[in-house]
């Protein structure tokens, strides 16, 4: 079974910004928006090692996304998960892919740091939402 519903799924693969929380050094909450890239089981998104969100992450792994429906802002997916994984991204692949996915371009052509340049990799373990299916 999935812990992301069918009737929002939608929302992983839509070009809707996603904010990303973490929890900071002195138990602060940080949130940034990222673009974010769903393979049915993970979703990922592009940091730089040298950021706080990479540092908060490396010390507390949880983490909650949340998202609204590009289409309607009453409708929402949050997911709350763990990193399980963080993989290197010198070549910016994965961001190259967000930029496709979001720009329409091939390329990023933002801060590439390809030394620093990493993808956090997420498996969900809750989510909630709120509104119904898109018609």
């Amino acid at each position: 079974m999935s812990i992301i519903p069918d009737s929002h799924a939608d929302i992983l693969d839509s070009m809707a910004m996603w904010h990303v929380a973490t929890v900071g050094p002195g138990g602060e909450p940080q949130s940034s928006p990222v673009w974010i890239g769903w393979d049915g089981t993970h979703v990922r998104f592009s940091n730089l090692t040298t950021r706080q969100k990479y540092r908060n992450l490396a010390t507390r792994p949880e983490v909650a996304l949340s998202a609204t429906d590009p289409g309607d802002p009453y409708r929402y997916l949050e997911v709350r998960g763990r990193v399980v994984r963080v993989d290197d991204d010198p070549d910016g692949v994965f961001i190259d892919s967000m930029a496709s996915k979001y720009q329409g371009k091939d390329r990023f052509e933002g801060h590439r740091a390809p030394d620093s340049r990493c993808t956090i990799v997420i498996e969900p373990t809750h989510a909630t939402t709120m509104g119904g299916a898109p018609d």
